[in-house]
C-alpha cells in the first residue's frame, strides 16, 4: 500500500507522446501543485480559470437540491463545540488512501473515481441510510421508520413500507446513452447506474394560470404556455433569447465539468480531448460568465414580457436556489438549449433516489480495499505534521488517511472537523468564509402515505405551484412549492393500494424564524408554528388531491431544525447563496490545509444534483494524474 503508482498510457496510444511533450510539468502527477509561473503562464491560467468557472456553472437543468429528514429518526451526533477536543481512547486503527466523510452524491461519486482509479477508499456515513440530503427511507403503515437493514434482515417478513425521499424528486439527461449530466458521466465511469423511467408529463399552477395546466416538456409545448399566458411579445422575445443564447450553449454543453482539474492539467483533460466546446468557451468567456441581465434593455438578452420574466426566475431559482439575476449566463443558455433537446423527457429511478445512491455505493464496494460505512460519525479530522492525516469517529475509532480526507460535509461542518491552531491559513479562511458566505434559505417537507384513491389517476406525477402572485422575492415564504408522487411511475415505492407524496416549500423558510425552538421541538408552540408553515405545502398538494390529507395513513412535516438536527446542516441550509458577479465565488476543492479536500454544494458547481455530482469529480480529478483521469474520462459519452 506504501508502494509509489505510476500511471502512463498505452505505447500504442498515439496521444501519449503529445501529452508528454505538452504536459510533462502540469500532468505528470496530478498532485503537484505549481508554485511559480511564467508571464505567458499566468495568462493562460487567466484564462483557464474563466474556461473553468464557465465549466463549473455549466450544469444539466436540475431542480434545487431540496433537504429533509424526519422527526422519528435518532439524532445523529452533533459537533463539540469546545475548541479543545477530548484525547482518543485507544482503538483499532483501520487506514485507506483516501478517507471520504458522508455517503452524499458528491462524495459518493469522489469515492467511486478515486477507488476506480485503484485508490483504497473507506466513506463513513453517520446516518444508517446512505445518500446524505438525497437518502431515502422507509416508514411502515404505522408511522414507524424502519432502517432499510432491519427491512434486508428481516427479508420475507418485513412488513410493507412507503418510500420517502428525503432530497430530490426531479431529474433529466439521466436515461440517455450520450447526456452532459454530470451524473451521468460518474455512473459511466464507475460502470454501475439505476434503471431509469421516463415522462413527459408536467403540471404547474402560476398566478395567471391558478386552475393549473399540464402540457409535455420541450419547446413548443413552452411555446403555447407562453402564448396562452404571457402578454403580446412574450413569443417573440423568447424567439430572440433563444437565437442569442444558443449558439452560446453550443461550447458550455460540449464540455463535461467532470473533466475539469485545478490545474493545467485541463488543457489535456478538456482542451485536447473538446477542442471545438473549449475554444468556444474561451472565446465567450466574458459573456458566458456574466450575470444574465434580461431587464436592461440594452442587454442582448432584454426580455420585455413580464410573465416569461417570472418564468425564467422561477426556473433559475429551482435550479439553484437564486433568480435569474444571480445566475450566470452559461447556466441559462444549458437551460435555454434543454428547451430544444429532442425526445426531451424527465427521468426517475426505478427504485427511487435509493437506487441512485446503491449503485454509487456499489461503484466503491466492489473495488479492493474500499468500504462504505453507515452509523459511524466523524467527530475531528487527525492532522499531523501539518496535514490531514484521517479521522477519529464516534467510540474512538481512528481510521488513517495515507493521501487525503474529503468533507462531503456542508461549509461549516467542514471547516468545524478540523480544530482551531491546526493550520493557520486554513484558520484564515474559515474566518473569512464563515463570515462572508450568506446561506440559501432552508425548507418545511412534508411526506404523507394514502390510499391510492386520494390521488386521481389522471394526475401528473409531478406538478409545481406559485403564488398566490410573483410579487415579492422568489423565495418569499411559501410562494413555491414543488409536489411529487413518484410511486404514479414505481408503483414499488409504496405499499399494494396506496401512494407517497412528497411535497416542499423550494428554499423558502428562513431560519431566524425557527431558532428560538432549538432545544424545544417538543413544545405544543413548535408543533403549532409548524403546521401553520406548512400550510402552503398541504394546499398546493390539495390543488391535484385534495383528498390525500384528511385520508393519509402517514404523515410527516419536516421543518429547518429537523435538516439541521438530523441531516447535520448549519441552520438546515442547502448551500452557499452566491450570486454571480459578485466577489464571492464558491470555495474551490482543494483547502489550505494540506491532505483536505472537499466537495459538495458547498464548493466549486454549487448547488444542484448534477452540481454536486460534478463536485465530486472535480474532487476526484485533483487527487489524480492526467492520465489516471484521462482513463477514466474516455467512457464519458457526449452528444
Amino acid at each position: 500500500h506504501t508502494a509509489t503508482r505510476r500511471f502512463v498510457a498505452p505505447p500504442s496510444d498515439p496521444r501519449a507522446a503529445h501529452l508528454k511533450a505538452e504536459l510533462k510539468a502540469a500532468a505528470s502527477d496530478g498532485r503537484k501543485k505549481t508554485h511559480t509561473a511564467s508571464s505567458w503562464e499566468a495568462r493562460l491560467c487567466q484564462r483557464l480559470t474563466a474556461m473553468r468557472l464557465a465549466c463549473l456553472f455549466v450544469l444539466l437543468a436540475a431542480t434545487v437540491q431540496d433537504i429533509n429528514a424526519f422527526a422519528s429518526l435518532k439524532p445523529r451526533l452533533a459537533l463539540s463545540t469546545s475548541q479543545t477536543a477530548p484525547p482518543l481512547r485507544a482503538a483499532a486503527v483501520e487506514e485507506y488512501d483516501v478517507v471520504v466523510i458522508g455517503s452524499g452524491i458528491g462524495g459518493l461519486s469522489c469515492a467511486g473515481l478515486l477507488a476506480a482509479a485503484g485508490r483504497e477508499v473507506c466513506v463513513l456515513e453517520a446516518h444508517y441510510e446512505f445518500g446524505g440530503c438525497a437518502h431515502e427511507f422507509d416508514v411502515d403503515l404505522e408511522g414507524r421508520t424502519v432502517p432499510s437493514a432491519r427491512l434486508a434482515a428481516l427479508g420475507a417478513d418485513a412488513p410493507p413500507t412507503f418510500k420517502f425521499e428525503a432530497g430530490p424528486s426531479l431529474y433529466s439527461g439521466l436515461s440517455p446513452a450520450a447526456s452532459p449530466n454530470p451524473l451521468k458521466h460518474i455512473y459511466q465511469m464507475i460502470e454501475e447506474e439505476p434503471e431509469w423511467i421516463t415522462y413527459d408529463a408536467w403540471g404547474a399552477y402560476l398566478p395567471e394560470a391558478p386552475e393549473g395546466y399540464e402540457l409535455s416538456i420541450g419547446a413548443e409545448n413552452f411555446l403555447e404556455i407562453l402564448r396562452r399566458y404571457g402578454g403580446p411579445t412574450a413569443v417573440d422575445d423568447w424567439n430572440k433569447l433563444a437565437a442569442t443564447l444558443r449558439p452560446l450553449a453550443s461550447g458550455v454543453m460540449g464540455l463535461p465539468s467532470t473533466a475539469v482539474r485545478p490545474d493545467l492539467g485541463t488543457l489535456a483533460t478538456l482542451g485536447l480531448r473538446y477542442p471545438g466546446p473549449f475554444l468556444n468557451v474561451i472565446k465567450d468567456a466574458a459573456t458566458i460568465l456574466a450575470p444574465f441581465d434580461m431587464e436592461s434593455e440594452d442587454s442582448p438578452f432584454y426580455v420585455e414580457d413580464i410573465f416569461l420574466r417570472n418564468y425564467l426566475d422561477l426556473i433559475a431559482f429551482l435550479l439553484q436556489g437564486l433568480p435569474a439575476s444571480g445566475t450566470l449566463t452559461a447556466v441559462m443558455a444549458y437551460m435555454v438549449e434543454d428547451f430544444y433537446r429532442e425526445g426531451a423527457v424527465m427521468d426517475f429511478p426505478k427504485g427511487g433516489s435509493r437506487a441512485m445512491i446503491d449503485a454509487l455505493v456499489r461503484g466503491v464496494e466492489k473495488r479492493p480495499g474500499c468500504a462504505v460505512k453507515r452509523s459511524t460519525p466523524v467527530e475531528r479530522v487527525i492532522v499531523e505534521d501539518g496535514r490531514a492525516a484521517g479521522v477519529a469517529v464516534k467510540g474512538g475509532t481512528v481510521i488513517k488517511a495515507r493521501k487525503a480526507v474529503v468533507s462531503n460535509a456542508d461549509l461549516r461542518m467542514t471547516f468545524d472537523l478540523v480544530e482551531e491552531g491546526k493550520c493557520a491559513a486554513f484558520d484564515v479562511e474559515r474566518n473569512e468564509l464563515l463570515k462572508a458566505v450568506p446561506l440559501c434559505k432552508s425548507f418545511v417537507h412534508v411526506h404523507l402515505g394514502v390510499p391510492a384513491s386520494a390521488i386521481p389517476d389522471d394526475a401528473p406525477p409531478q406538478w409545481t405551484v406559485v403564488g398566490p402572485t410573483w410579487d415579492g422575492p422568489i423565495d418569499s415564504r411559501g410562494k413555491v412549492v414543488v409536489v411529487s408522487c413518484p410511486s404514479k411511475l414505481d408503483p414499488s415505492l409504496a405499499p399494494d393500494g396506496y401512494h407517497v407524496i412528497h411535497a416542499y416549500g423550494a428554499g423558502n423558510e428562513a431560519y431566524a424564524d425557527w431558532k428560538k425552538f432549538e432545544g424545544a421541538t417538543d413544545s405544543d408552540e413548535y408543533k403549532r408554528f409548524k403546521e401553520e408553515r406548512a400550510a402552503p405545502v398541504f394546499d398546493a398538494i390539495a390543488k391535484r388531491a385534495p383528498d390525500a390529507r384528511k385520508n393519509a395513513v402517514v404523515e410527516q412535516i419536516a421543518s429547518p431544525i429537523t435538516h439541521a438536527r438530523f441531516l447535520r446542516r448549519h441552520e438546515g441550509n442547502y448551500g452557499p447563496a452566491i450570486a454571480a458577479g459578485g466577489d464571492l465565488k464558491f470555495p474551490e476543492v482543494t483547502t489550505p490545509l494540506p491532505g483536505y479536500y472537499r466537495c459538495g454544494d458547498s464548493t466549486t458547481a454549487g448547488i444542484g444534483v448534477p452540481a454536486v455530482a460534478s463536485s465530486g469529480a472535480q474532487c476526484a480529478n485533483a487527487l489524480l494524474s492526467v492520465f489516471e483521469q484521462w482513463e477514466l474520462n474516455s467512457k464519458i459519452v457526449m452528444p
